[in-house]
């Protein structure tokens, strides 16, 4: 390679790492002001996890837990510290996807517009400023592609290790992660020259360091009745419930309808192009139909699971890693090689669906711009719908939580100077979640089983209400719900 060619490649690492740098900058800057969103009620939830340290969870393995525990003793134990680990692990994800582009197409001039794609997607953005599960789970799963192209496809050696420890890692933070494996397993067989990896060490070493990351979170559910187990065969719709019809036939077209919304529509389509293109049996290069194999079938997966229940947004968001960097080079192949007209139409929705994501991911963060459209949009409140902006504005979900918790603080001071030491109560889990953040208090329970709402890690730890009644009789408590 020339001098010339390496300054052009080095001008397009610096112009992507710049992006990702103020990007990153942004996000510390808004979640760092009094003004940022509350946490979100997952969020509250994990960060009552991060206050008990464990091998694992409810619902989840330990890593988000350890993750906010680490950042809070870092960076202090308010909203920054919780929310920290997000834009760290949403800015390794970024960089994983330029790496993994360069490692399969060779070319850092498309990496960096599929870097700066990335970051115009709203969904991405709001996973870099909201601490959830999603932010190392992703990040995980971005750099077993990268390591995995490595050692499957290019069959470094050193790959294998580095894959499984990533493995082992994103299972910690989400039990999906097993999907990659799985999806890799496909990969293997569907390529008869890459079967022999079967045959080879560093697979099974793979296999190893993985299991190694199921270890914790078998040996919690061990001695919890195995109720992670239960929780995602409800959530996935494998166990039965007398109250849900045996098939959601208007299921897939909600499933399809969201992802289509969810990626603006235009990335979307790409996705689709792309995957028909370098499907099976049409696409000879092996770095291709890796990131067809690593995609595809979770899609195709959570496609079937919505016949039995509904698919939240978040599920499929790691087919769309692998999907990205496809979509990203049949888009910079027809944008290159195609007609005029059709660069021309391509770039024009391009640009449209560029526009459209930084519109909502600013409204979203500083949504006093358009809230007065929203507010004309919604109409008044009326005796049914008491809260019409909801409809309009998704992010009125995670706006007065600090609010409640300072009535409640109030009102247990108030309880206290009369001689009573009140109990905090709620009838969901993450009303109690909420309250215990915002008012500073581990002191808090959830009624929510005997209520209605479904268990959670408030029913794990004891003594609580429901399962230790004995222990709650004379007390007094401070009671939240919403009627």
């Amino acid at each position: 390679m020339d001098a010339s060619a390496i300054r052009i490649r080095w001008r397009w690492r610096m112009l992507a790492t710049v992006a990702v740098v103020l990007s990153a900058c942004w996000h510390i800057a808004y979640i760092s002001q009094p003004g940022s969103l509350d946490l979100a009620p997952d969020e509250a939830h994990y960060w009552m996890w991060s206050q008990c340290l464990d091998v694992s969870y409810y619902s989840k393995g330990p890593l988000v837990a350890w993750l906010i525990r680490g950042s809070c003793e870092l960076f202090g134990d308010d909203v920054l510290g919780v929310r920290m680990p997000a834009v760290v692990c949403g800015s390794a994800m970024i960089v994983g996807l330029y790496v993994l582009t360069v490692r399969v197409f060779g070319c850092d001039r498309l990496a960096c517009l599929v870097v700066f794609g990335a970051l115009t997607l709203p969904a991405v953005a709001l996973s870099r400023s909201v601490m959830t599960i999603d932010a190392p789970f992703t990040c995980c799963w971005c750099w077993s592609l990268v390591f995995g192209h490595e050692a499957i496809v290019r069959r470094a050696r050193w790959a294998w290790p580095a894959l499984g420890a990533t493995l082992a890692v994103g299972i910690l933070a989400k039990y999906t992660m097993l999907l990659w494996l799985a999806s890799a397993v496909l990969f293997i067989l569907s390529s008869q020259e890459l079967r022999l990896h079967f045959r080879r060490p560093g697979f099974w070493i793979v296999i190893a360091i993985a299991a190694a990351g199921c270890v914790p979170i078998l040996w919690w559910n061990y001695g919890h009745d195995w109720v992670s187990f239960r929780h995602v065969n409800a959530l996935s719709g494998v166990s039965d419930r007398a109250d849900k019809p045996p098939i959601r036939w208007l299921g897939p077209l909600v499933y399809l309808g969201t992802q289509f919304a969810i990626l603006l529509g235009f990335w979307f389509v790409i996705w689709l192009c792309s995957m028909f293109v370098h499907r099976p049996g049409q696409e000879s290069n092996p770095s291709k139909r890796f990131l067809w194999w690593l995609s595809a079938p979770t899609f195709l997966l959570f496609l079937a699971c919505s016949l039995r229940t509904e698919v939240l947004l978040n599920w499929t968001a790691p087919a769309y890693l692998s999907g990205l960097v496809l979509a990203g080079g049949w888009l910079h192949h027809h944008l290159t090689t195609g007609s005029l007209w059709k660069r021309l139409y391509l770039s024009a929705n391009a640009a449209f669906a560029i526009a459209v994501g930084l519109f909502i991911t600013l409204s979203a963060f500083h949504v006093e711009f358009v809230r007065p459209m929203l507010v004309r949009l919604a109409g008044p409140p009326t005796q049914t719908n008491r809260m019409p902006l909801r409809r309009f504005d998704p992010t009125c979900r995670l706006r007065g939580w600090r609010y409640l918790g300072a009535e409640v603080s109030l009102l247990a001071e108030e309880m206290r100077s009369h001689g009573e030491e009140p109990h905090i109560a709620a009838s969901r889990w993450y009303y109690a979640s909420e309250v215990a953040f915002y008012s500073r208090t581990m002191e808090v329970y959830s009624f929510g089983p005997a209520v209605g709402d479904r268990q959670s890690q408030f029913d794990v730890w004891r003594p609580n209400p429901i399962c230790d009644p004995s222990q709650f009789f004379g007390k007094t408590f401070i009671f939240i719900d919403v009627r």
